[in-house]
């Protein structure tokens, strides 16, 4: 493997830390506790409970686990060989580690924290991608201006979307399409197709629609079963997809065809002959590299793939193509286009690599060069009230009083639209009808923010490519 080839030209045991022990972030502690070379810990977090169920699910004992209330005591139990627990996050940023990772899922926890990280001159591994949707492109300068790294993590999906993309970039493929992907059952004898506890009865016409396209009925098909199943879709245009989505914008270049996305039901087989140009059969219209998270379409004893990640990409040498196909590359009609997919992630597990190569070869396993190429901007599903308090807190994402669209980057003034996790956390300052595209003077401003902080510096970096 390259990385152990990598890793044998270096010294040392990476010391990280961690910020918030969620299921995604406990994931990291109870695997990185496996991984050679690699010290986790240090693990901050407000619900001291959930730290030290993560301790005690990676194996380490309750007497070798240790809360610590402030930065002495903090260290001296660290040098001392023991667990560390603490509540304050930013007690990390004077402790000897090289690397954090910031798991908050809240957008500006997730920014006062990157901030800190780098300017405490460590390393930092980003799975908050709430905040990096609104601020990543001002973190990775200011980390490499620090001689740091800033990376999206391995373990979620924006991330390994980066590390396959860049593969297969390297490879001389030119990337359509990708995305990470959600799922739906569909049940042929009971003539149902159901996701996220919603389930849609098909008629004997409309069952006809899970059929495999083909390309002549492509695109009617695809518009059919998006009509059929729009149910689903509810879920599809809350702040979380979009962020997965931005993300992986401003971190590969491809960029979303439509605001709402298409999100088509498909087979995987389909894949390559639907998310590709108009001009080459598919759907899409407006983009040649497109983001976009389909929902694949499964029977009873399929893997699942509501963690998958994927590339439509294409070569021009129709002798290679041929071969691939031959072993097993699903391709489109014509054999121009074909899907490479990953159908799963193992959320934080997979992140001890983003922090090792940090840590040890001073590089991230993400992109090399985010740009603020995307923003999330939203509408109200409901009327709102003056004084009303976005939240819930850490996970807006999820709120479907808002729906969310995917824009190109824009700098702020009083009248632009805001971006969605600046949301969070904040009131209304102004009473606002249903269908209203959400601005920044329908926000009351935050009287300290680090997030609108960055935001605003952000928009001065990057001035001329925002114009």
């Amino acid at each position: 493997m390259i990385y152990e080839n990598l890793f044998k030209n270096t010294d040392g045991i990476v010391h990280a830390g961690l910020i918030g022990a969620g299921s995604f972030g406990s994931t990291i502690v109870t695997q990185g506790s496996t991984v050679p070379r690699l010290e986790i810990r240090v693990v901050a977090e407000l619900n001291l409970s959930r730290a030290h169920d993560a301790y005690i699910n990676a194996g380490v004992s309750q007497e070798n686990i240790k809360i610590c209330r402030t930065l002495v005591e903090a260290n001296q139990a660290y040098d001392s060989g023991f667990h560390v627990i603490v509540e304050d996050a930013l007690l990390l940023m004077d402790m000897p580690l090289d690397v954090i990772a910031c798991e908050t899922r809240s957008p500006e926890c997730g920014a006062v924290y990157a901030k800190a990280t780098i300017q405490a001159g460590k390393h930092l591994v980003m799975v908050d991608k709430e905040a990096d949707s609104v601020v990543g492109s001002l973190l990775k300068k200011m980390a490499d201006d620090k001689g740091v790294v800033y990376t999206t993590d391995d373990g979620d999906e924006p991330g390994l979307l980066m590390g396959m993309i860049g593969w297969a970039r390297s490879m001389g493929f030119e990337v359509l399409s990708g995305g990470n992907t959600h799922e739906a059952m569909f049940d042929p004898q009971a003539k149902t197709i159901s996701s996220r506890g919603k389930v849609v009865h098909l008629s004997d016409e409309e069952m006809k629609l899970m059929e495999r396209v083909n390309k002549d009925n492509l695109r009617e098909v695809i518009e059919a079963r998006r009509a059929l199943t729009s149910v689903f879709f509810l879920d599809e245009e809350c702040g979380d997809p979009y962020c997965h989505m931005a993300v992986a914008a401003n971190g590969t270049g491809l960029l979303p065809d439509r605001k709402t996305p298409i999100h088509p039901l498909v087979y995987w087989d389909e894949l390559p002959s639907v998310l590709i140009p108009a001009e080459m059969g598919g759907i899409n219209d407006n983009t040649r590299s497109v983001v976009d998270i389909p929902t694949i379409i499964r029977k009873k004893g399929d893997p699942p793939y509501g963690g998958s990640i994927f590339l439509v990409i294409r070569c021009d040498n129709a002798y290679a193509m041929e071969k691939m196909r031959r072993k097993g590359f699903i391709t489109n009609f014509d054999t121009t286009t074909g899907v490479l997919y990953r159908p799963y992630h193992l959320c934080g597990a997979e992140t001890a690599m983003s922090i090792l190569c940090a840590g040890l070869l001073n590089t991230p396993t993400g992109s090399s060069e985010i740009l603020p190429l995307v923003d999330i901007i939203c509408t109200t599903r409901r009327d709102m009230k003056a004084g009303e308090m976005v939240g819930p807190l850490g996970d807006s994402g999820w709120n479907r009083d808002f729906k969310c669209e995917l824009v190109d980057g824009f700098a702020l003034t009083d009248s632009s639209p805001i971006p969605f996790y600046m949301l969070e956390g904040n009131k209304f300052a102004k009473d606002i009808p249903e269908g209203t595209l959400i601005t920044m003077d329908m926000v009351q401003p935050p009287e300290s923010s680090t997030l609108w902080e960055l935001r605003y510096m952000q928009d001065k970096l990057f001035a001329d490519m925002l114009k």
